[in-house]
């Protein structure tokens, strides 16, 4: 999320506003961007979720150690989607003064293409090692999709070549029982936070709750460059359990010494998966776009 933030921080410095608002889920976003703010002095204010402070404590805290105003959200589901409608709200009145930061590659454009832009360093650093250490690009990615910034900064530098690109979104507890945030895999095209893409929606284009463990995932849309890359057949989408997350996280953290966020452990599931299906020297990429301590609580009320 860094990446994203500095870059942004950078261009609301350039374009002369004093004020940054930003909406968060998993609490990432909201601390790079606490971070970026206070590198470059500018005011800042986050919203968050109700249900995803509760969820999120430790990064709360980490946002307003960092100097920032973290401003609860109780209306909706009181999570992310109604985190961006707050942030939306709020910049489109103090506009004159305040840029909009926005963590995801969703919203109107320029913004998908901004974050693809800046979360695009994830994919290039990826090939260049990849042929620095192998000699050769990897024959798979596979990338957690909420709204989708780390995965499309990790496939954008692949999409001319051979590479298998594949995005895992939150199956909750299963797509059947409408308890999910699987826009791609379970939802139709509508318009949500001014762009046109894939959305959770009843027949009225009433957005739906949606449900996953991990916050950053719990989201009833996603970029409209993920609605491209399916349309167009270059990527390939599926979803993952609450429950499979959860066991991937407990794998990686055994196995590897890493505690994954719940969000990455839906790449880690997915991979785990489909890894009987693979030759031995095939190569699959995982993005862990996050680190699991912020999920330690979540995690400890689920055993």
């Amino acid at each position: 999320k860094i990446n994203n933030t500095l870059g942004q921080a950078l261009l609301a410095r350039k374009m002369g506003k004093k004020r940054i608002v930003a909406e968060t889920g998993a609490g990432q976003h909201g601390v790079a961007t606490a971070t970026a703010a206070a590198l470059l002095k500018l005011e800042c204010t986050v919203y968050m979720g109700e249900e995803d402070i509760r969820r999120q404590s430790l990064n709360v805290f980490r946002m307003k150690f960092l100097g920032a105003e973290v401003i609860p959200v109780t209306s909706g589901s009181k999570t992310l989607k109604d985190a961006i409608n707050e942030a939306i709200r709020d910049w489109v009145t103090h506009v004159r003064d305040t840029y909009y930061l926005i963590g995801s590659a969703v919203g109107p454009h320029p913004y998908p293409m901004i974050v693809r832009d800046l979360q695009s360093v994830i994919g290039r650093e990826t090939r260049k090692q990849m042929l620095e250490k192998e000699g050769r690009l990897p024959d798979c990615l596979i990338a957690c999709v909420g709204g989708g910034s780390n995965a499309i900064g990790f496939f954008h530098p692949f999409f001319r070549d051979k590479v298998r690109l594949i995005g895992v979104e939150a199956g909750g507890l299963g797509i059947r029982t409408g308890r999910h945030g699987a826009s791609l895999s379970a939802g139709t095209i509508g318009i949500l936070h001014g762009s046109k893409s894939f959305l959770l929606q009843d027949d009225s284009g009433n957005i739906l709750e949606t449900h996953s463990l991990a916050p950053g995932l719990d989201y009833p849309g996603v970029g409209p460059e993920h609605a491209w890359y399916k349309e167009c057949g270059r990527a390939q989408y599926g979803t993952v359990t609450d429950d499979e997350a959860l066991e991937a996280f407990h794998l990686l953290s055994r196995i590897e010494g890493i505690l994954p966020g719940l969000e990455s452990a839906h790449a880690i599931a997915y991979a785990n998966k489909m890894a009987p299906s693979l030759k031995e020297d095939q190569i699959v990429v995982i993005n862990l776009s996050g680190r699991g301590d912020k999920d330690v609580q979540s995690i400890v009320k689920k055993l």
